[in-house]
C-alpha cells in the first residue's frame, strides 16, 4: 500500500478570506433559485443533486472538498491522515474527532453517537440508502467518547474519505431520525423536509417541489455567521428564468446550474445585474441504457427489474450502434459551446483517471446500420423501422424537462431514425425526476423508459465511491424503495471484483489503471452507458452578493456561510 500522496498531509486549508461580519443576519435576506426544485432534505433518499445541495445549507459532513477539490474540515477538528496519526499503518482504521463545543440547531450537543447511527442508517440492511456506496468496506464504528468515531474497516482502505465526507454524506441528527431506520426512512416526513443540522441554516417552511424558507440558524459555530438572516429557496422553472432572475432582473441573488446556449446566456448577462461562474469538474450528461424490461404490461413489482431482462437493449450491438450515431461535437457546439466538451468517458477527470478512450467521438451512421443489421435488425416492410423476431426497433427515451435536453433529444432522435430505430420522447419537471420518490413512476430511478439522459457527479477527486454504485447490489428496486445509483441494473462479476480491488489499492497510478477499466466496462466495452457531453458548470450570482466560489467538487452552495451582501 503506498498511497502516501493521498494519505500523507492531504489536508489543504482553503485560502479563503472569511468575511468581516458585522453581526449574524446583518446582511437581511438573501435570495436563491434552481430551476430544479428540491424534493426532499435528506442526501440519503435522494441522489437529485438540487436535493443533496439545498439539504447542505442544513446539514453538513465531518468534512468536505474545496474550490480546488482539497480536503477541508468542517465538523472534524482535522482531516486524519498517517502523518496526524488519524490513520492507522495499515490502513484498516480512520479515527475522527468532532470539533468541540459543536451543537445543532435545536440547541442539543453533537456527538459521535450521532456520526455513528449516520451509518447505521445509510447501512441498514431493510432500507435504501442512495448514498450506499460512500459507506462501502466499514465492518464497524466505535465511538470511545462524545467526540472520537472510530471507523474499522474490514480490509485496508487506502481512500478512507468516502463515508461522512462532502455534500453527499452529512451527519444526521439520532434523535430526530432513530425511528426512520430501514423501510421506515422514506415514511419520516417531518425529519426529510425538515432535519435539525449544524449547517448555518434551518427550515422554517418546506413546500416539496416547489419552495424552501429557511433562517440563520441561532447555533451555528461562528457567532457572526451566517451573514443572511433568511433565504428564500426558490426551486421550478426552467433554466432560461432563472437565469434572468439574476443576470436581467435582479429579483434573484444566486442561479444554480445554467443549462443554456452559450450564446443565451452571454445575452442575458448584457442586463448588468449579476456575473455567471463557470468552472470544469466530473460532470457528464449521458444516456443510460435500460438492462430490464419497463414495460407496464408487467406486475409493478417486476417492471425494471432484474426479472425481466430488456427485449432489446441487453444485445450489446444495439446498445453500440444508438452510440455510434450521435454526433457529440454537435450536441456540444449547440447545448454548451466553450461549457462543453465530448466525451466517450463517465469520469472524465481529474486527469489521472480519465481513459483515453475517443472512438465515440466520430459519429460513424453506416457502421451503427451495419451493426444492426449483424444483431438480425433489418427493415422487412421498408417503413424505415427495423424488426426482429416479430419486434420492431422501438425506444422510449426521456429526460428532465429543459430546453437543452429536449434538443439534444430531437437530434438523437433523428440520428437513431437514419438507422432504422423508432423514437417516442419523454420529459419529466426535474423536480420529480430527480426526486427519488419511491411512489412515483416517474423518477430516473425507476426507470420507466428504455433509454434516459441525465448528468451527475461525484464530490471530491477520488471516483471509487462514484464507480461502486454500479455494482450489482446497487439496484435500485422495490426492496430499496428503488433508491440506488446502478440506474441500468448492470451487473457484472469482474466489475464487481475491481470495485473491490480498487478500494484495497493504495499506488495511486494503480488506482487510476483500474478505475479507467472500470469506466471502459462501463463505457466503450458494454455501452450501458453512453457519454455525450463533459459538462462545464455555469451558475450565476448577482453583482451585490459576495463570498460566491464556485465549487464543482462538492455541493455548489458549500460556503453559503460566508456569503454577504456588497454594499453598492
Amino acid at each position: 500500500m503506498k498511497l502516501r500522496t493521498l494519505l500523507l498531509g492531504a489536508v489543504a486549508v482553503s485560502g479563503l478570506a472569511p468575511a468581516a461580519f458585522a453581526e449574524r443576519g446583518a446582511d437581511g435576506h438573501v435570495n436563491i433559485i434552481y430551476w430544479q426544485a428540491p424534493s426532499i432534505m435528506n442526501p440519503y433518499l435522494s441522489s437529485g443533486t438540487k436535493d443533496i445541495e439545498a439539504s447542505s445549507m442544513v446539514i453538513e459532513p465531518l468534512g468536505r472538498f474545496d474550490q480546488d477539490g482539497n480536503m477541508v474540515p468542517y465538523l472534524a477538528q482535522e482531516i486524519p491522515t498517517i502523518e496526524n496519526g488519524g490513520v492507522t499503518e495499515d490502513l484498516k482504521q480512520i479515527t475522527w474527532k468532532l470539533k468541540e463545543g459543536l451543537t445543532w440547531s435545536d440547541g442539543s450537543p453533537v456527538t459521535s453517537a450521532d456520526v455513528k447511527f449516520t451509518a447505521d442508517y445509510c447501512m441498514h440492511p431493510e432500507g435504501g440508502c442512495a448514498q450506499a456506496a460512500k459507506f462501502e468496506g466499514i465492518g464497524s464504528i466505535e465511538t470511545p467518547d462524545d467526540l472520537t468515531i472510530v471507523v474499522n474497516f474490514t480490509e485496508p482502505k487506502p481512500n478512507p474519505y468516502q463515508a461522512f465526507m462532502g455534500g453527499q454524506s452529512p451527519i444526521l441528527q439520532q434523535e430526530q431520525f432513530q425511528d426512520c431506520l430501514g423501510a421506515k426512512a422514506p415514511e419520516c416526513t417531518e425529519a426529510n423536509f425538515n432535519p435539525i443540522g449544524t449547517g448555518p441554516f434551518v427550515v422554517t417552511d418546506f413546500r416539496p417541489n416547489d419552495v424552501i424558507q429557511m433562517e440563520a440558524n441561532p447555533n451555528f459555530r461562528d457567532p457572526a455567521k451566517p451573514a443572511f438572516a433568511t433565504v428564500t429557496f426558490k426551486g421550478g422553472g426552467d433554466a432560461a428564468a432563472a437565469g434572468r432572475a439574476v443576470l436581467e432582473t435582479g429579483e434573484f441573488d444566486y442561479a444554480w446550474n445554467l443549462q443554456l446556449a452559450p450564446e443565451v446566456i452571454e445575452k442575458m448577462a448584457e442586463g448588468g445585474e449579476g456575473t455567471p461562474v463557470s468552472a470544469f469538474g466530473t460532470l457528464v450528461e449521458r444516456i443510460e441504457m435500460n438492462l430490464t424490461d419497463p414495460s407496464p404490461d408487467l406486475p409493478e413489482g417486476e417492471r425494471a427489474t432484474a426479472k425481466h431482462p430488456h427485449p432489446i437493449l441487453t444485445d450489446m450491438k444495439v446498445r453500440k450502434a444508438l452510440s455510434m450515431a450521435i454526433d457529440r461535437p454537435l450536441l456540444v457546439e449547440i447545448g454548451y459551446g466553450q461549457a462543453g466538451r465530448p466525451t466517450c468517458n463517465l469520469v472524465p477527470a481529474p486527469e489521472i483517471y480519465a481513459s483515453d478512450n475517443t472512438e465515440c467521438l466520430t459519429q460513424d451512421i453506416e457502421g451503427a446500420k451495419a451493426l444492426l443489421e449483424e444483431a438480425g435488425w433489418t427493415d422487412e416492410d421498408g417503413d424505415g423501422i427495423r424488426e426482429k423476431d416479430g419486434m420492431e426497433l422501438s425506444l422510449l427515451f426521456q429526460t428532465s424537462t429543459n430546453a437543452v435536453r429536449q434538443d439534444f433529444q430531437a437530434l438523437i432522435k433523428q440520428w437513431w431514425s437514419e438507422i432504422g430505430v423508432e423514437t417516442e420522447l419523454r420529459n419529466v419537471s426535474g423536480s420529480v425526476f430527480f426526486g427519488g420518490d419511491p411512489g412515483s413512476p416517474d423518477t430516473f430511478q425507476k426507470f420507466y423508459a428504455d433509454v434516459e439522459m441525465y448528468a451527475n457527479n461525484f464530490d471530491g477527486t477520488d471516483p471509487e465511491a462514484y464507480l461502486a454504485q454500479h455494482t450489482c447490489e446497487k439496484f435500485p428496486r422495490p426492496e430499496s424503495q428503488w433508491q440506488g445509483e446502478n440506474i441500468n441494473r448492470f451487473c457484472d462479476e469482474e466489475f464487481d471484483a475491481l470495485v473491490k480491488e480498487l478500494g484495497q489499492t493504495g499506488e495511486l497510478e494503480k488506482r487510476a489503471e483500474i478505475a479507467k477499466k472500470l469506466n471502459d466496462m462501463l463505457t466503450a466495452e458494454s455501452y450501458v452507458i453512453v457519454p455525450l457531453v463533459d459538462r462545464g458548470r455555469v451558475s450565476a450570482h448577482s453583482n451585490t452578493l459576495g463570498g460566491v466560489v464556485l465549487n464543482t467538487w462538492d455541493s455548489e452552495l458549500w460556503n453559503v456561510a460566508d456569503w454577504y451582501r456588497i454594499e453598492e
